[in-house]
């Protein structure tokens, strides 16, 4: 089937294609299923369930590439078979979305496993984002796929949200830049060569949907919106939380009033997996037409509700412009993705390689820039010729790497299954540190945790409430003797303690009894203290560990979050000091216990539960910061844009990048913004003794705020601050916007311009 997808035409063809469907047909084109259920025991597809199950069609294919530990080419080869089948025996022909995972890469067996979303941004870089998703994109497409359910882009300010791990942090503009790059890299510019991106969990999951309206619309709507109108993400997905009382999937103020109303997103909004049916209502009938007038389009993983649609539409449950909207959003989808083209690219032919050489080194480069070091009294990089001794239950373990949604994880979680280190081969960091050349004993010393310490709740997805999925313990498959390992502590000269989280302590509906470092690992690290000898402490895992004292009495200490499949590499480089530590934190990490939205632009006033403060991270080197010069200290608020320029030099003898980051506070009182905020970033990259200078444009929407659907640029003096974290202010100067007040629906420039 042909039909002619080009801008003009479209919308004519997508009224075409509705009029001539049948409601069945429409109805399938909301739902999804698993293409599993239409192969036999041998891998064929078998015609009887495809007669049975799709005879108008299916919409959506859920996680086509991850129920099963298949090689891509049997996964392409499957999905070539479903859409022959669909477009030869259906009413219309209609082609299905496929959709997966794709927050660290393609979530399937041999794909490469990036590290993990909270890591990567504290590498503050953009291009390597966009980077990772293009060769993400362009495998996932080779093997079928059309759609991800990614990035997950939740603003997140509770520290121990069991899902941090996958959003950028706590910070607006920094998730939004992020996920911007995310979305450019994985769509290539074109839904016809890329893969989709899915804008999620909208809107304000991770605790930002009880925020204040002002903080809701300026901050946590935020990276949705540059996701949407910079970068052309057609696809989102509401969040299992309530907003205002009401469950997102059902929640028309922010499907309606605020996405479609006040942004224009004119794309397609499917629902998590079983959302529609937590809907408060009597049957699931009731339940779908909740979903489908609040403007929910599709019923995500098996449509269990929407299949019932013809029962609400004939009781008049459902608004036939609801209906009809929600159609032909599927249909505009698979228009813009070229399905109806007449040469359309669905899946590749030939062997599919994944896991490059190249996207090997992507992964080793963002981990390389996602490790933060804390605390280093000097002892690191380690000296060449020390006696190093390696403990811990994450020193040995792919799973210090594995962040959730990864197919590693996924597997173990969901199907109770260890897939192993070698498909894709995973470096643990004993393998990366002893790859290094130089001697290093080990002994694990300790476990995870003795006790189950996985919290059984009944939030976000049903599937995970089950009892025996979550009562249980990772099996290392080694032995733990803390005698031994204590004993050959004594006799080394420095000792690294690989300590933290796992697959099952951290993730979706993984809650833990607090942030302390789990099970004895933190009384362990004290009787490895206790030795004499400088530890060196490096915490994998996904969110911040709250590690008191211990941070004081450890001689240096890392956070090396989820760093993926060339994690061990890189944090044996930063180690001994291959590669300069440069991450900076894309958290407030905190050093008591807080089960409260937190983040640095609540105040200027350090709060004294935190440890380390947002954009923290040190380096083997220093960094001097000096000659702030901007190009007017005046500028009119319709102007457009502040110049601003400063010198950055390395004052150390080590080669390392600097982060700079660019904040903006009110100067004068009564100013309706943040006391500071975020409003750009840099990195630049120095030899020892080298200076360069930067310049960087802020435009004057950036000045601005939200109120009544509209965005405001008030006259007023402000102070534009250059720093190498939140909390330490390098530079700043002040800049008076003049003339009238702008009002405007929405900014026009979002994030400022850099040039080095």
């Amino acid at each position: 089937m042909a039909l002619t997808a080009c801008t003009n035409g479209m919308e004519k063809d997508i009224d075409a294609l509705y009029g001539k469907m049948s409601q069945p047909e429409r109805i399938a084109q909301l739902c999804s299923m698993y293409m599993d259920d239409l192969f036999d025991s041998d891998g064929r597809l078998d015609d009887e369930a495809c007669r049975r199950l799709i005879p108008n069609g299916m919409g959506h294919f859920s996680q086509y590439a991850s129920q099963k530990p298949l090689p891509a080419d049997v996964l392409r080869d499957r999905v070539a078979a479903v859409q022959k089948w669909l477009m030869d025996n259906t009413p219309n022909g209609i082609p299905a979305l496929f959709h997966e995972e794709v927050l660290s890469g393609i979530n399937t067996l041999d794909a490469t496993v990036y590290p993990q979303q909270i890591g990567q941004a504290g590498s503050f870089n953009t291009e390597l984002a966009e980077l990772k998703t293009r060769q993400t994109g362009q495998g996932m497409r080779r093997m079928g796929g059309i759609l991800s359910l990614s990035p997950m882009v939740d603003v997140c300010r509770t520290p121990g949200f069991n899902r941090l791990e996958e959003s950028y942090g706590e910070d607006g503009y920094l998730s939004a830049a992020m996920g911007t790059a995310f979305v450019k890299g994985l769509q290539q510019g074109d839904l016809k060569k890329g893969v989709g991106a899915c804008s999620k969990h909208y809107l304000g999951y991770g605790g930002g949907g009880d925020a204040d309206e002002k903080e809701l619309m300026e901050e946590i709507l935020l990276p949705h919106e540059t996701m949407i109108r910079l970068a052309g993400s057609r696809a989102l997905m509401p969040g299992y939380h309530s907003v205002h009382g009401t469950n997102c999937v059902g929640n028309k103020e922010i499907l309606t009033d605020i996405l479609r109303g006040y942004l224009g997103f004119d794309g397609m909004v499917v629902s998590d997996y079983t959302a529609v049916g937590q809907l408060l209502g009597r049957g699931a009938a009731q339940k779908a037409a909740t979903a489908i007038n609040a403007g929910n389009d599709v019923d995500f993983p098996t449509g269990d509700n929407y299949k019932l649609l013809a029962d609400a539409l004939e009781k008049g449950l459902v608004a036939e412009e609801s209906f009809e909207r929600a159609v032909k959003d599927v249909l505009r989808y698979k228009f813009r993705a070229g399905l109806f083209d007449k040469d359309a690219y669905l899946y590749a032919e030939g062997h599919i390689g994944l896991d490059s050489q190249e996207e090997r080194r992507t992964a080793y480069d963002i981990a390389a820039q996602s490790v933060v070091l804390l605390e280093n009294d000097g002892i690191l990089p380690l000296k060449k010729d020390c006696k190093i001794f390696l403990t811990g239950p994450n020193a040995a373990s792919m799973w210090a790497m594995c962040g959730d949604y990864s197919f590693p994880a996924m597997t173990y979680f969901w199907k109770h299954t260890d897939i192993g280190s070698e498909n894709p081969h995973i470096v643990s960091l004993l393998e990366g540190m002893k790859s290094r050349g130089t001697a290093v004993s080990y002994s694990r010393g300790c476990d995870w945790t003795e006790d189950i310490e996985t919290k059984y709740n009944e939030t976000g997805d049903p599937r995970a409430w089950e009892y025996q999925l979550l009562h249980r313990k990772v099996d290392s498959g080694e032995k733990a003797d803390r005698a031994e390992a204590l004993k050959m502590a004594a006799g080394a000269d420095v000792i690294i303690a690989a300590m933290g989280e796992n697959v099952m302590l951290c993730g979706e509906n993984r809650d833990r009894r607090g942030l302390r470092l789990p099970g004895s690992q933190e009384q362990y690290v004290r009787e490895l203290i206790a030795t004499g000898k400088p530890v060196v402490l490096v915490m994998f895992g996904g969110r911040a560990q709250v590690i008191g004292d211990l941070a004081d009495a450890c001689a240096a200490v890392i956070q090396a979050w989820y760093p993926g499949e060339e994690g061990g590499n890189a944090v044996a480089d930063i180690l001994y000091g291959n590669v300069s530590p440069s991450a900076k934190l894309s958290v407030s990490y905190p050093d008591v216990e807080i089960n409260e939205p937190v983040c640095y632009n609540y105040s200027l006033e350090p709060d004294p539960r935190i440890r380390w403060p947002f954009g923290y991270g040190l380096s083997y080197t220093t960094f001097e910061y000096s000659d702030l010069k901007l190009d007017a200290k005046s500028v009119k608020t319709t102007c457009g844009s502040v110049g601003l320029e400063f010198t950055v030099r390395n004052t150390g003898k080590v080669k390392s990048d600097e982060i700079v980051q660019l904040y903006l506070s009110p100067a004068d009182e009564g100013q309706n913004i943040r006391p500071i905020q975020l409003q750009g970033f840099a990195r630049v990259s120095l030899e020892p003794g080298e200076s360069r200078t930067v310049h960087a444009d802020v435009f004057t929407d950036q000045f601005g705020y939200y109120s009544d659907w509209g965005w405001n640029i008030a006259p007023g003096t402000f102070t534009l601050k250059i720093g190498a974290s939140s909390a330490d202010i390098r530079l700043k100067s002040d800049v008076t916007l003049t003339g009238r007040p702008v009002r405007k629906k929405l900014r026009d420039n979002y994030f400022s311009k850099w040039s080095l």
